[in-house]
């Protein structure tokens, strides 16, 4: 829950880096970019032994920088340009059902009847949350982006689950955070930008705060802090129940933008958000049951790894 509070500070903090000037992939890069510069040295210094790892790690460390970081992050800004946000968000937040279905098909672990209803009431509460149906249009490019988001989501929980099994969640998070750094400087380049647009202020609860200020805390608090919560849970909790956990983000940053820039949640939403948090409590009730069957697919070669 901590890990997708912060996650959910990033909207309203971002949005506000954007009303001063700056373009939804310039923030997205700037905040992934100065979160590997800030904890990569970091980690070097104080944790070095948890920047070692083997070769046989490569593959996981390129599926979780490139999906968990980069994948999300940029497929759903292709996403928000071509579709509404709220369908957009509805769209990404499809991925537990996702991890559910991997869960079931692929580790073939059986999943109570009340996993899926939670994830149906949460996944229907969310569209109450987002108001899908005020502008909502299909585009050939914004949906399939989407829908790529949501597949990147799942594979941010499926590996960070696997990979908070074997490695710490200082290393893990910084090779990722290096990866998608790496891709996001490379589609969208923060420095090419006027160097005035650092200093323009930022309107936040109506203070006045320098754009470089906001980025900095974007980077910690919004970036650092929740990808090393994230993978510190998923060492413990299952990531088809984690998933779930991850809807509530939406619900948080509509409650944050509520309070930093006055936008008001109507009576539908409201409602949504209760449905949205009972789907989440269901899901939470129960823990799946794993067949006696050997892996297949991923799994195994996770396993085998």
């Amino acid at each position: 829950m901590t890990s997708w509070v912060l996650f959910a500070s990033s909207g309203p903090l971002a949005k506000a880096v954007m009303a001063a000037g700056w373009s939804a992939a310039a923030v997205t890069s700037a905040r992934i970019a100065l979160a590997a510069v800030l904890l990569v040295p970091a980690v070097a210094v104080l944790r070095p032994q948890a920047l070692r790892f083997c070769r046989a790690d490569l593959w996981l460390l390129l599926g979780y920088g490139l999906l968990g970081v980069a994948g999300v992050q940029l497929l759903f800004f292709v996403a928000v340009a071509r579709i509404p946000v709220g369908v957009a968000m509805v769209l990404v937040n499809l991925a537990p059902a996702l991890v559910a279905l991997w869960v079931r098909v692929v580790r073939r672990t059986r999943l109570p009847g009340l996993v899926w209803l939670g994830i149906g009431l949460a996944v229907a509460g969310l569209a109450l949350v987002a108001e899908i149906w005020q502008g909502a249009r299909l585009d050939l490019f914004g949906v399939p982006a989407g829908l790529g988001a949501a597949i990147c989501s799942a594979g941010y929980f499926l590996l960070g689950e696997h990979g908070a099994s074997r490695h710490a969640p200082l290393g893990l998070a910084a090779a990722g955070l290096a990866i998608g750094a790496v891709v996001v400087v490379a589609v969208s380049s923060p420095w090419t930008l006027p160097s005035g647009l650092l200093t323009a202020p930022a309107l936040l609860g109506g203070l006045r705060i320098p754009v470089w200020l906001v980025l900095l805390v974007l980077a910690v608090v919004g970036t650092v802090l929740p990808y090393l919560a994230g993978l510190w849970a998923l060492r413990d909790l299952p990531s088809a129940l984690a998933s779930v956990l991850a809807m509530v983000e939406p619900l948080v940053a509509a409650a944050l933008a509520w309070l930093l820039l006055g936008q008001a949640l109507g009576l539908t939403q409201l409602a949504g958000a209760a449905i949205l948090l009972l789907g989440a409590v269901l899901v939470q009730l129960v823990r799946p049951v794993p067949d006696v069957q050997p892996l297949t697919g991923m799994d195994k070669r996770m396993a085998t790894a």
